[in-house]
């Protein structure tokens, strides 16, 4: 069957890599000049299951009110008339309940443990490499009232069997080393043994080269200019380059998505949230982590990928902006600083900002559509690396007329319908 993937993310590239290992003849179509050069280029480098959680969350309302007045808020809201931010906004609002909290809890970890184990798989497969490390996520508290709060987060990966290890001080020391530096900063800690991290990047970039060689064409620098559908089914896609015909179509365009296929008569809820990250080269390895830390108290993520280290975090609701600007720098700055201080070289630091694709559920939005030979993967917001291997697998699947190994029909668009 011919295939074609509009995106070349690492969503994109996963899926057209497990396509073509199905036995699919696969394009991809990305106006980029190569894979993840925009969302999936310089994010957090997280592959973390055991914090698959939605935003939307009981108390985020409060908080939120909260973040508005501190000076490092890890959620940022930049208002303007746009009907599209207003109408995400009330929907994720409604989804800060704790029976929905539970509901797409439960769904975005089903998903996120499968696509580890399917990152395990692709790993023994294929010797792929990426600055990758197996050593967990240490998500750090800096006051009691966070080490409290933590107790329905322990609960649910206990009812979930998701390993974890709560720490004292003592013990996130014994975790990251570094730590010892600042050990007066910490309360406790809460680590999952099982999570891992990585470069996104290189990742990408090899599994795309792992795809060509099974005969995906990628197409780079193609502007994708219009869908054309003919009844029940999608017929060809417009590009700069002329069009496009296959048998199936996958769209895996993150942010952009609902504008790609509002023509085509479908609402998809996603809105671009933006992050922002900074990558510092180490200077003194005995003060950088071993892996990730996550700073509960800025929501950030400090994490050790090869000579570098990445900080990366905040959600900033702005449309689809790509500014830098310095307070946000500031924000992670400050972080890196308190905790892992004289690590890096900051002034080498490259300053970066990508459109996380975020439903107001939390939940991507992965499955068939409406339209017969459309198949969307989209919408996983900030855990696009931690669930991508799971999603593409899931696409081969659907496509290749077989059923997914996951229960997947809570997954798809028609959960808004």
């Amino acid at each position: 069957m011919k295939v074609a993937v509009l995106g070349s993310g690492v969503i994109g590239v996963t899926s057209a890599y497990y396509l073509a290992r199905a036995g699919h003849a696969v394009t991809v179509v990305d106006r980029q000049a190569g894979p993840a050069l925009e969302t999936s280029f310089a994010n957090a480098g997280e592959i973390s299951p055991g914090y698959a959680s939605p935003w939307a969350a009981p108390d985020v309302p409060m908080k939120a009110l909260k973040w508005l007045f501190m000076e490092h808020a890890p959620l940022i809201l930049r208002p303007k008339p746009d009907p599209a931010m207003l109408a995400w906004l009330l929907s994720t609002l409604r989804n800060c309940t704790p029976e929905r909290y539970a509901v797409n809890k439960r769904r975005m970890m089903r998903l996120a443990e499968y696509s580890r184990e399917q990152l395990i798989a692709l790993r023994e497969d294929t010797g792929i490499r990426y600055d990758e490390r197996q050593q967990g996520t240490l998500q750090l508290f800096r006051t009691h009232k966070q080490v409290d709060a933590a107790a329905k987060d322990i609960e649910v990966l206990r009812r979930d069997g998701v390993r974890f290890e709560v720490l004292d001080p003592a013990g996130c020391v014994a975790a990251e080393p570094a730590l010892t530096h600042v050990q007066g900063l910490i309360k406790g800690g809460l680590r999952l043994p099982d999570d891992e991290t990585g470069d996104c990047y290189k990742f990408t970039g090899q599994l795309a080269e792992l795809a060509g060689r099974l005969g995906v064409d990628f197409r780079y620098g193609v502007t994708i200019r219009e869908i054309t559908r003919k009844g029940a089914e999608i017929v060809g896609v417009q590009t700069s380059e002329g069009v496009i015909t296959a048998d199936t179509y996958v769209i895996a365009l993150g942010s952009f998505t609902p504008r790609v296929v509002r023509a085509l008569g479908l609402r998809v809820p996603v809105y671009p949230v933006k992050g922002y990250s900074i990558t510092i080269p180490i200077v003194d390895a005995t003060r950088a982590p071993e892996s990730t830390v996550m700073d509960e108290t800025y929501k950030v993520a400090i994490t050790r990928l090869g000579d570098r280290i990445r900080v990366g975090g905040m959600a900033e609701v702005s449309g689809f902006t790509n500014d830098l600007p310095a307070e946000r720098r500031g924000t992670l700055e400050q972080s890196v600083n308190d905790l892992f201080p004289a690590s890096g070289n900051l002034a080498a630091a490259t300053f970066w900002s990508g459109l996380r694709p975020m439903t107001p559920d939390g939940t991507p939005v992965l499955g068939r559509t409406p339209i017969r030979n459309l198949v969307l993967n989209t919408g996983h917001g900030t855990l696009g690396w931690t669930m991508a291997c799971g999603s593409g697998r899931v696409v081969a699947d659907l496509v290749s007329g077989r059923s997914p190994e996951i229960e997947t029909a809570d997954l798809g668009l028609s959960r808004y319908c």
